[in-house]
Order: C-alpha cells, then structure tokens, then sequence
C-alpha cells in the first residue's frame, strides 16, 4: 500500500484532524513503519497456534439483575438546569457540515 498525501488528506478528514508541511512528511514515515511492522507479523508462522480468546482461564461472575426503585421522569428533570417537557435540554456539540 502506498503512503501519500492523497491518502493522508482522506485519513485526516476522516478523523477530523489537520495535517500540514513537515507533519504530513511525519505522519507519512509512522504509517510506513507502522504497515511495515503488519507486514513483518504477517510472516509470523502460526501454524498450530490455539486462537486467545480470553487471558485468563476465570469465568466472568455476573450478579443477578435485582430490580430496584427509581426515580421518575419528573423528579429526574426537577433539577436540570435546562428541560424541554420531558427531555433534558443540552448545547449543540457538533455542527452539520
């Protein structure tokens, strides 16, 4: 696979991030390394090699589901700083675009 500014340019808007000049040269030479590091396990022999599932031979102990008392729709919104009916009301995080 070939590392260029092509690639990075859609690596970068895909994780919204802003690459230019010299770190675009930086990040270039780490996705090389690091496709470079793949490749080598890729060569790794595996042949008889039991697949880890979990790290340890422990079951994971679950506690039984116990129903409990909540509060109700009316006392959760009683204190939120901003309510709309029954929702709480938050600013706008992202933007459309």
């Amino acid at each position: 696979m070939e590392i260029n500014n092509e690639l990075i340019d859609k690596l970068s808007a895909l994780a919204k991030l802003e690459f230019e000049g010299d770190d675009k040269e930086l990040i270039k030479e780490d996705l090389t390394k690091m496709l470079g590091f793949v490749e080598k396990l890729n060569n790794v022999d595996t042949e008889g090699v039991e697949p880890l599932i979990y790290m340890t031979e422990e079951e994971s102990v679950m506690r039984p589901d116990v129903v409990k008392e909540t509060i109700s729709q009316e006392e959760a919104l009683k204190n939120a700083p901003q309510k709309d009916s029954y929702y709480f009301k938050v600013p706008k995080v992202l933007k459309k675009g």
